[in-house]
């Protein structure tokens, strides 16, 4: 997963390049992951990804600083270190993770498949609409949940070459973990629908381990 494979194609760098994909991937994603999703080129899937988890968690802390996590330290190098934590260990950290989960899945499901890296890039781009859940509205939340996961199953169908059955089939552990637990899904739909943590017991629990990992 961490071998260098010299890209050919994929999207522009820069501040530019994140700022169009961001934008491409929300308005035309059908375009975006036919033309900007190369083999190898995972680097700028990455750096999207750690774009909007700065940008969800950086809202979440800026509207509600007593979230961050307890350093001792004053409550702005907290926020800062929380921050930190988030974009540059957690985010590149769970993105591989779950990355792996779906290629598992992939191997079972779609033998004849892209390679780990477009699974890498894919997860990342369809995480967009998530830049947006650090408002903490929970109507918010769950419309980006379900977005960023019907971008996912889009992303897995076109890369991957396959039926959208079987990219939600793949997508479905992977979505769950970022977007339902990751990004607060879940604690957004039990907010919207409460009888749901009672017909579904496992989001109550994703709920309250989101919850101990201040997500």
């Amino acid at each position: 997963m961490t071998t260098w494979v010299e890209p050919e194609g994929g999207r522009e760098r820069g501040p530019v390049g994140l700022a169009k994909a961001f934008t491409q991937v929300l308005v035309n994603p059908t375009t975006f992951f036919e033309e900007a999703v190369s083999p190898g080129d995972q680097a700028p899937g990455l750096v999207f990804a750690m774009a909007v988890v700065l940008v969800s968690q950086g809202t979440r802390l800026a509207l509600a600083p007593g979230r961050a996590l307890e350093f001792p330290a004053p409550s702005w190098l907290a926020a800062t270190l929380t921050l930190a934590l988030a974009v540059l260990l957690i985010a590149p950290a769970a993105l591989h993770a779950l990355s792996a989960v779906e290629t598992l899945v992939l191997a079972a499901v779609i033998p004849d498949r892209g390679g780990v890296s477009e699974t890498v890039q894919v997860l990342a781009y369809a995480s967009a609409p998530c830049a947006f859940v650090g408002v903490g509205v929970p109507v918010v939340t769950f419309v980006c949940g379900l977005w960023a996961f019907a971008l996912l199953v889009l992303g897995t169908r076109i890369v991957h070459d396959t039926s959208f059955a079987r990219a939600a089939v793949t997508a479905l552990a992977p979505g769950a973990l970022a977007y339902g637990s990751g990004f607060g899904w879940f604690a957004a739909t039990t907010a919207l629908f409460p009888w749901t943590a009672d017909y579904m017991p496992w989001v109550g629990r994703a709920v309250e381990a989101a919850a101990v990992l201040g997500v």
